[in-house]
């Protein structure tokens, strides 16, 4: 699509982290951003510079019946959506044993649940519109895993899974669906935005470096610079054939291939024993 065509994209979470900085880059670009935050109060400066190209909107992503209503708000204020960024989310430290019951449930909410209510309200838009584009803040995590951030991981192979999925129902209706998949950005993920859970004793030694990478220590240190994450997107949203997935930064593009030939070659040495398990023929 030629940037000629000016969009609307409605962008959650964008008060911060990779979500603030792909919304200035669009705002630069000359789109018009309907960005939602907890506290739109956060938002009040993009405002002043944009004037009314930004639309700010109070946004819990996890209460379904706001999802809608932020929906239809901004559809009518803007007159479409033409991009969804699912990009509302935190991250959550602690062992698989470690983690709370509440604690999993808040991340599942938030990271899955608040990306699928976002995603219900917008569809009915895009179809009637006859069009547009759902991209949806995975990670590499949505791939590879690493000790200590299991319900995150959790939370982003559900979404990758879900994503997917809607991918190939809404296709015919011309709306797209990418899975982003960032690796290590410089932001606050690691820092302020992190939820720990308690630590165990017992897994002192086992998480120790993962603690300590999890603390902060790292924060804006990272290697993947986030405006440039959002020049990606526009460049992405412009393309003519967009794909499913597409990850961004050097330690992602590196891993995820890794990742996935350790399975290939792991499923062909077990391919033996999976073909037993048929009905004789």
């Amino acid at each position: 699509m030629s940037r000629e065509r000016r969009r609307t994209w409605l962008v959650t979470g964008a008060s911060r982290g990779l979500g603030r900085a792909v919304t200035e880059v669009v705002l630069e670009a000359g789109d018009t951003v309907v960005a939602t935050a907890r506290d739109p109060r956060s938002l009040a400066d993009l405002a002043e510079r944009f004037g009314d190209r930004v639309v700010p909107l109070p946004l819990d992503v996890t209460d379904r019946q706001a999802a809608f209503a932020t929906v239809r708000e901004a559809a009518g204020r803007t007159g479409g959506i033409d991009v969804l960024l699912n990009n509302a989310g935190y991250g959550l430290s602690g062992g698989v044993e470690e983690v709370s019951e509440q604690q999993a449930r808040d991340q599942m909410e938030v990271n899955f649940f608040g990306a699928l209510w976002m995603t219900q309200a917008v569809l009915p838009v895009m179809r009637g519109q006859g069009g547009g584009h759902v991209l949806q803040m995975s990670s590499i995590a949505g791939i590879a895993t690493y000790p200590n951030i299991g319900l995150y991981h959790a939370s982003k192979w559900a979404l990758e899974g879900m994503s997917e999925t809607l991918a190939r129902e809404v296709a015919g209706f011309g709306i797209r669906v990418t899975l982003v998949e960032p690796g290590e950005f410089r932001t606050e993920w690691s820092a302020g935005s992190m939820v720990r859970a308690t630590p165990m004793p017992e897994y002192d030694e086992v998480l120790a470096k993962r603690r300590h990478g999890m603390s902060g220590a790292y924060a804006h240190l990272q290697p993947g610079d986030p405006r440039k994450a959002g020049e990606a997107l526009l460049k992405l949203v412009d393309a003519e054939d967009p794909p499913l997935r597409l990850l961004l930064g050097n330690n992602a593009a590196d891993l995820a291939p890794r990742v996935y030939r350790e399975r290939l070659a792991e499923w062909e040495r077990w391919d033996a024993l999976a073909r037993t398990t048929d009905h004789e023929r």
